[in-house]
């Protein structure tokens, strides 16, 4: 890495289907000091895999063995080598630039960086009014729950210390994962720090969420944990500086 941060490896995953198109706008924004980029492929049928290799010879690339988002981080996740995995989108939505700033809150002293498009200095270009009514309300039900201070559940855009994946032990497949290593980051009593992120609209092709099947996914997913709880340690959530 560069003088600006501690000497840790940062690992960058990528999930990715069917994202030939917009791979070449992601890989661009990418630091230049990251360490390794993982490329989970979830059997594209355009040209995603040949397009990451041609753009970066020293990719690492995973094919995924089951279908879904969260699937896809599991099987990245378990393939990094870094000290710190970032986890971020294929579509262009998410700006790499931003790393640097995941990165100074995590060797600042947080176990776990979240994006937050609502954080001071945080925003969106792609949300819809349902979308954000339904994502603010499942924020402050986690919140109640969890006795969490949350401002952004339901975004992709995390970091953390590997030595912390067993802790967050991560085992679903859909868009939900987000939700699941928010709560379970709380219940582990590690310290999250918000990250302001400005979210981009995909650059090409359809998203393949869907607000409402997913947002039930996602309710379900806040309860279930919930429920298997025992206890629940409070966590600490900052904003980065």
């Amino acid at each position: 890495m560069n003088e600006q941060h501690a000497p840790v490896t940062v690992s960058v995953i990528v999930p990715a289907l069917n994202e030939a198109d917009n791979l070449p706008h992601v890989f661009a924004t990418l630091p230049v000091w990251i360490d390794e980029v993982i490329l989970v492929d979830g059997d594209s049928a355009d040209d995603t895999v040949a397009v990451a290799r041609r753009l970066r010879p020293d990719l690492r690339v995973v094919t995924q063995t089951r279908r879904g988002k969260g699937n896809a981080l599991i099987e990245g996740a378990a393939a990094a080598k870094g000290d710190i995995i970032v986890m971020m989108d294929a579509d262009g939505s998410t700006d790499g630039r931003e790393i640097h700033s995941f990165v100074i809150a995590l060797t600042g002293g947080a176990d776990f960086a979240k994006g937050s498009r609502y954080a001071p200095g945080g925003g969106s270009d792609d949300l819809s009014p349902l979308r954000s009514l339904g994502n603010r309300a499942l924020t402050i039900l986690t919140n109640l729950l969890y006795g969490t201070r949350y401002t952004d559940l339901c975004y992709g855009y995390n970091a953390f210390w590997a030595r912390h994946l067993d802790a967050l032990a991560l085992d679903c497949d859909g868009f939900e994962i987000e939700t699941l290593m928010n709560i379970r980051a709380a219940r582990a009593g590690l310290t999250v720090r918000e990250v302001p992120s400005h979210e981009r609209c995909r650059i090409h092709g359809e998203s393949n969420l869907h607000a409402l099947r997913d947002g039930w996914r996602v309710l379900k997913t806040i309860l279930r944990e919930r429920f298997r709880a025992s206890a629940v340690p409070r966590t600490q959530v900052a904003l980065a500086k």
